[in-house]
């Protein structure tokens, strides 16, 4: 009886192996990717070393509290506008 539960183990397995076979195979690196002498590609690489804007430059150089709170001004009558 033992043998037949580990018939029915065989089954998922070769499924899972032959998933895993097809996913290497569909992901693999093809030849046909874009190659340096693609003109999207230039211009990808152009843009990517350009330099920043100085307004986006100075925004990353500001210190910013980053804790995932958010902080409110409060509504009290001290502050208001």
């Amino acid at each position: 009886m033992g043998v037949k539960i580990l018939w029915w183990l065989a089954v998922p397995l070769a499924v899972t192996a032959l998933a895993m076979l097809w996913a290497a195979w569909y992901g693999r690196s093809r030849d046909r990717t874009r190659r340096p002498d693609d003109p999207a590609y230039a211009r990808f690489s152009e843009a990517v070393q350009r330099p920043l804007p100085a307004d986006v430059v100075h925004a990353r150089q500001t210190p910013q509290r980053n804790n995932g709170v958010v902080v409110r001004r409060s509504r009290s009558s001290h502050g208001a506008r």
